[in-house]
């Protein structure tokens, strides 16, 4: 059998240590990509297209296509897509 290795460490060795430059891009980059897996997946269980949620908030579809495909996103935009969508952001001190 081969060595096993942790999610921990694969992500050290592939995308630096906690802390680095590299590390904190790649957080962001998961963050976004997974933000906008939450709005595709919303919108697609409320059975609108991109074009019918653009035209909900205001913004034009591209703009929901690029923020699905994992482009940052600011949080005034992400709460009016949230809303638009029924969903609610919780806020917690950790």
């Amino acid at each position: 059998m081969g060595k096993s290795i942790n999610a921990k460490e694969l992500i050290a060795k592939r995308y630096g240590k906690e802390g680095s430059k590299e590390r904190e891009e790649f957080r962001e980059s998961a963050f976004s990509y997974y933000f906008g897996e939450i709005i595709k997946n919303r919108r697609k269980e409320l059975h609108m297209t991109q074009e019918n949620l653009a035209e909900k908030v205001g913004k034009k579809r591209p703009y929901i296509s690029r923020i699905e495909n994992g482009e940052d996103i600011q949080l005034s935009n992400f709460a009016l897509l949230a809303n638009a969508l029924g969903l609610s952001i919780k806020l917690t001190a950790e």
